[in-house]
């Protein structure tokens, strides 16, 4: 079975107050956090090639940042919204049975994650990374106000990579686009195609770099699994 990783670089990182600078091009522990993520995807057996959508502006940043990277890596333009986005990097990887379409802004997953998930999504026929919620979830009215609050055993956080039969991603995009639906989430499209989503169980520290906090908290994470490999943990 061949699986083709997607992953997704093409935001303008607003959030992140980079003045327009892509935060995958920033620096995570002297290196470029994209090349995090690609080293993650090169280093794991089940991935036999790399697609990196992202903006023209960043083409020739986003092959530097593929140096060292042994895996075949492509690059094609974003679309106007994340589902044109993967949409356009799935377009690359017709001869797949599988894609793991995962944030490029998150630099910490390791190996063993991308090959669990897709392990259950072989099994499955869809599957993502997911951690319990640790925090307690309340449901705000319009005027702000508490309306409800879900049973928190029940919550999940969902992460990526998030995988999937290629053939069932392709009858999710199809429907959705006769709906007139875009999604931000992924598996939230396949739900919409009346697909089912297994959880793979992620880990706390494949963290979304998304505001500048984040950094400091995904360097803090960086040396900590560093060192439990170092250590042999």
């Amino acid at each position: 079975m061949k699986i083709c990783a997607v992953i997704v670089a093409a935001g303008n990182s607003t959030r992140m107050q980079s003045g327009g600078r892509s935060k995958l091009l920033m620096e995570l522990c002297g290196e470029p956090v994209l090349r995090h993520t690609l080293r993650a995807f090169d280093r794991a057996a089940c991935i036999e090639e790399i697609v990196v959508v992202t903006r023209p502006v960043d083409f020739d940043a986003v092959r530097e940042a593929m140096q060292g990277i042994k895996k075949p890596v492509r690059i094609t333009e974003g679309g106007a919204a994340r589902q044109d986005s993967v949409a356009n990097g799935a377009a690359l990887c017709a001869d797949a049975d599988y894609i793991a379409v995962h944030d490029g802004a998150r630099p910490l997953i390791t190996p063993a994650q991308i090959e669990a998930v897709c392990a259950h999504a072989q099994k499955y026929g869809a599957a993502t990374l997911a951690v319990p919620v640790k925090d307690t979830i309340k449901i705000a009215s319009a005027e702000n106000f508490v309306e409800g609050t879900p049973d928190r055993a029940a919550l999940r956080a969902i992460q990526t990579p998030q995988v999937f039969h290629l053939p069932l991603y392709k009858r999710a995009l199809e429907r959705a686009a006769e709906q007139g639906k875009q999604y931000t989430d992924d598996c939230q499209l396949i739900e919409n195609a009346g697909g089912v989503v297994y959880l793979t169980p992620g880990d706390y520290r494949n963290v979304k770099i998304t505001t500048p906090e984040d950094l400091p908290m995904a360097e803090a994470f960086y040396k900590m699994l560093e060192n439990e490999k170092e250590n042999g943990i």
